[in-house]
């Protein structure tokens, strides 16, 4: 099974740039991003710092290494192993009934708690890395192509922001709707 280099294209710039903007944020708040890890409460609050160093160190490998067409497989491989390591954190935090932890995902900006559909996301974005990963289908690309590529790149990015923006709100409505409820019966 072989992908196109059209589609790999857009999969591997789509994916370094989420996993830039990934360890950028984190890197901006990186005590935030420290509690997030220990609230997971996945091991010992002391490896927390290590861990979370080991993580945004991975985000910008990866985000580089996808550039890089020798490297790329192996990256989009590394992109999923993390992707799906967040989302068994979030599931194994979800299944403890622990809803309030944050996911440590969007931002100081956009904080949000994990949720279910926080889970399928990052395993959809595992199985779009795990594409990724496919040997190219051998043909030439065209200026046709580099335009389509820019296209779906451009387009790939505005849907995520306005997702990702959804999802922080979404969050942020229920919190708010818990805490007028909350409020009415007091």
């Amino acid at each position: 099974m072989t992908i196109d280099p059209v589609i790999q294209l857009v999969l591997r710039i789509g994916l370094g740039l989420l996993f830039v903007q990934a360890a950028a944020h984190k890197l901006r708040d990186v005590d935030a991003f420290r509690r997030a890890v220990a609230n997971y409460r996945l091991f010992a609050p002391l490896w927390a710092v290590p861990v979370g160093a080991l993580l945004i160190g991975a985000e910008i490998a990866v985000a580089f290494a996808l550039w890089l067409p020798r490297l790329s497989a192996v990256a989009a491989l590394t992109a999923a192993a993390l992707l799906l390591l967040y989302a068994a954190a979030m599931a194994v935090n979800l299944a403890r009934g622990r809803r309030d932890v944050e996911c440590g995902c969007s931002g100081p900006a956009q904080r949000q708690p994990i949720r279910a559909a926080l889970v399928v996301r990052n395993a959809g974005l595992a199985l779009l890395a795990l594409l990724c990963a496919l040997p190219l289908a051998a043909r030439p690309l065209t200026w046709l192509d580099l335009v389509t590529v820019a296209a779906a790149v451009l387009g790939a990015a505005l849907c995520w922001i306005a997702a990702d923006g959804l999802f922080a709100a979404a969050a942020r409505a229920a919190a708010w709707r818990q805490y007028d409820a909350g409020a009415a019966g007091a």
